[in-house]
C-alpha cells in the first residue's frame, strides 16, 4: 500500500511537499502531485509541511496538532535547567502518574532516528522489577564475590537490595538496533521526565546484566536484533540539589 496519499480537490500545487521531500519520492506531473513506486521513508515532512491538509500518511494514527517551535521555550531557562539537572540516587516512594508515563513514552517516540526507521522499543518492567532487579543483584554479588571485570569497583560498594533502581517505583528499558536512536530518544524522555517533576538515574549496570544475563534477556523478551541501549529509573526525587556543578573545559574545533 503507498504509504503516502494525496487528496488532489485539496492540493494547491504549490509544490512545498516535493521540494521538501528528501528522497525524491514526491514529484510533478500534469500539474498534479504523484508519487514514486518506492523510496518513501515516511518521515512525515510532507504531511506536516501541506498548508491545505491535502496529504494523507496511510496505516499511522495522528491527529491534527499545531506546530509548536522550540524557540517559543525561553532559550536561557532551558539551557540552565538543562545544566541543572542531576542524575537522582534518592527516590520518594510515591508512584508515578499514568499520564505522566504516557508524556514520557510519547516524548520517545517523537524522537530522531536514522532514516526514520522507528526502530525503538521501551518495556516498562512494572511486575517484573522485583524480578529484574534480583537477577542482577545476583549477577553482581557472585561477580563480587569471585571475582570479575567490576570486582575492583564493587568491592568498595555495598550491594544492597535496592543497589540497582535504588527503590524508585518506574523503570523504562529502551532498547533498539542502534544505539544512537536509542541513545536520544532516551534524552527527549529524560528531558520531560525533568519538566514533569521527575528524576532520572540511567542504570548502566543494569545495561551491562542485559549483555551477560540469559534470564534477564528471556524476562525482557526484546525483538530479535534488538539490545538494550538505556535503563532508566524514573521517580519523585528525595534529593534537592542547590547549585549548578562546574564542567571540564569545553573542547571544540574549529576546522
Amino acid at each position: 500500500m503507498n504509504p503516502i496519499t494525496v487528496d488532489c480537490d485539496k492540493c494547491i500545487v504549490c509544490l512545498k511537499c516535493v521540494d521538501d521531500c528528501p528522497n525524491s519520492y514526491l514529484f510533478l506531473e500534469n500539474d498534479e502531485i504523484h508519487t514514486s513506486q518506492k523510496g518513501c521513508m515516511e518521515c512525515g515532512h510532507c504531511y506536516a509541511i501541506c498548508p491545505q491538509g491535502a496529504i494523507t500518511m496511510t496505516n499511522y494514527d495522528f491527529i491534527d496538532e499545531a506546530v509548536v517551535l522550540m524557540s517559543e521555550i525561553d532559550s536561557e531557562t532551558l539551557l540552565n535547567a538543562m545544566k541543572s539537572r542531576r542524575t537522582i540516587r534518592k527516590f520518594k516512594p510515591d508512584l508515578v502518574e499514568d499520564e505522566k508515563i504516557e508524556k514520557i513514552l510519547e516524548a520517545g517516540r517523537y524522537s530522531p532516528t536514522g532514516a526514520n526507521k522507528q526502530m525503538i522499543s521501551y518495556t516498562i518492567l512494572g511486575s517484573k522489577q522485583k524480578e529484574a532487579e534480583e537477577i542482577c543483584l545476583n549477577l553482581f554479588r557472585k561477580g563480587k564475590k569471585f571475582g570479575s571485570v567490576f570486582a575492583s569497583y564493587l568491592k568498595r560498594i555495598e550491594i544492597d537490595d535496592d543497589f540497582f533502581f535504588k527503590g524508585a517505583p518506574l523503570v523504562i528499558v529502551v532498547a533498539s538496533k542502534s544505539t544512537v536512536d536509542g541513545g536520544l530518544a532516551s534524552s527527549y524522555m529524560e528531558i520531560m521526565a525533568e519538566s514533569l517533576g521527575l528524576g532520572v538515574l540511567y542504570s548502566g549496570f543494569f545495561v551491562m546484566c542485559s549483555k551477560m544475563s540469559r534470564s534477564l534477556k528471556k524476562l525482557l523478551d526484546l525483538e530479535k536484533g534488538y539490545d538494550v541501549v538505556t535503563c532508566m529509573v524514573i521517580g519523585y526525587p528525595d534529593v534537592k540539589y542547590q547549585r549548578i556543578v562546574p564542567r571540564k573545559e569545553l573542547k571544540v574545533k574549529k576546522l
